[in-house]
């Protein structure tokens, strides 16, 4: 029944994480001792008093249709969020609550998008902004990094990636997936580019803004020349999390933000008003009350980094934020065990799955074909016991 479905629809990939991870539940099911490391969410619970805002919400019956944009309580409190955290000018009129980031770059894309429309991506990128822009009829171009340069690219890169289709540039930082942080410097020759080319726009994506193990988050909207050409998007999911509570926000001009609201009041309205209360909580609250999270993940960070740089032919970068390791795993290609030959990274991975049973994630998913992502987002006694499996698995490899 294929034949009925659009072209739209058909022409789109299904999510490789969550394919994973659904493929992961499945072996589990059957009693198959499956360690995931494939999914990107926290696995601490939401903060007590996140919950008890929620709960109150409830008491005070925020249980009607909220505004599309969102209560004005909360724009005002992202808004004091943004001038507080990230240095950067956003008022409630160029803010809008979304169903989660994911809808928020959604949101961007089908309405500054037309079609062939180019989107400049450096890989690694998050899976679904392929995606997104082939929903709006954008046309990706890929900007080429690797494990040598961080998985970070040049100014140079990004003016070479330009033409006169170029309309947006979206990246996220820290990384989904590498982990890789831009520095104010090296986002700074990125504006330099951008700034000669005031028709392109730059999705800034920021979810992982707290989960941040070096210098403090630079947000590239605050250089004034480059602020009305930039989208910042953020949301609770990561840094709070608050993955199932879906909710995201973007900064924008308020041009672009009031087509926004026109754009998802057609498609979702608002989000849940009760998860809008609970997100009203984390942004107001210090971030210092959630730093027992990221002091966590740099804990597992190195602990997993150390095991797998122990594996010969493995090659990894120090991510500096989010909680994803993205080795390049190369060397291992052409290798075999029990005459299963790895040919690529999506090999891989189903060779971990099959013989280590830990799920990870292929690079192909993010651009980097040589790569494959593991989330070290799981306790201390997993890691350890994936560590041993994975080592034990690419030890085989001959």
């Amino acid at each position: 029944m294929e034949k009925y479905l659009s072209d739209r629809i058909k022409s789109l990939s299904e999510s490789q994480t969550l394919a994973m991870a659904a493929k992961s539940r499945e072996l589990k099911a059957q009693g198959i001792d499956i360690i995931s490391l494939s999914l990107g969410e926290p696995d601490f619970n939401t903060p007590d008093f996140i919950k008890e805002a929620a709960k109150q919400a409830i008491d005070d019956n925020f249980t009607h249709y909220p505004p599309v944009a969102g209560y004005s309580e909360v724009l005002d409190a992202i808004s004091k969020k943004f001038k507080r955290d990230n240095n950067l000018n956003y008022n409630s009129k160029q803010i809008v609550v979304s169903n989660g980031a994911k809808q928020s770059l959604a949101n961007v894309m089908l309405t500054l998008i037309d079609p062939g429309d180019e989107v400049i991506v450096p890989t690694p990128f998050w899976v679904s902004y392929a995606e997104i822009i082939k929903l709006a009829g954008g046309i990706p171009v890929y900007v080429k990094s690797g494990v040598s340069s961080d998985f970070k690219i040049t100014a140079n890169q990004l003016e070479g990636a330009i033409t006169e289709k170029t309309k947006l540039m979206m990246f996220s930082s820290p990384c989904n997936p590498s982990g890789s942080v831009y520095s104010k410097e090296e986002l700074r020759s990125l504006k330099d580019v951008l700034v000669k080319h005031p028709n392109i726009f730059v999705i800034a994506d920021e979810i992982y803004e707290l989960i941040n193990f070096g210098e403090k988050h630079f947000s590239i909207a605050c250089f004034e020349d480059l602020y009305n050409q930039v989208i910042t998007v953020n949301g609770v999911s990561k840094g709070f999390a608050m993955t199932g509570w879906r909710i995201g926000y973007i900064g924008a001009p308020e041009w672009l933000a009031k087509a926004i609201i026109k754009m998802q009041g057609q498609i979702t309205s608002a989000p849940s008003s009760i998860a809008q209360k609970a997100a009203q909580a984390a942004v107001e609250a210090d971030p210092g009350m959630v730093s027992n999270m990221k002091t966590s993940f740099l804990k597992r960070r190195d602990f997993m980094l150390n095991e797998l740089n122990q594996i010969e032919g493995m090659k990894c970068s120090t991510p500096t934020g989010a909680f994803y390791l993205f080795p390049d795993v190369e060397n291992f290609f052409g290798k075999s065990f029990n005459g299963k030959r790895v040919e690529n990274a999506d090999d891989l991975s189903m060779y971990l799955l099959e013989e280590a049973r830990v799920a990870v994630v292929t690079g192909n998913a993010f651009g980097n074909p040589e790569c494959i992502r593991l989330s070290y987002a799981a306790s201390d006694e997993i890691l350890q016991e994936a560590a041993s499996r994975l080592k034990q698995a690419f030890a085989q490899l001959n």
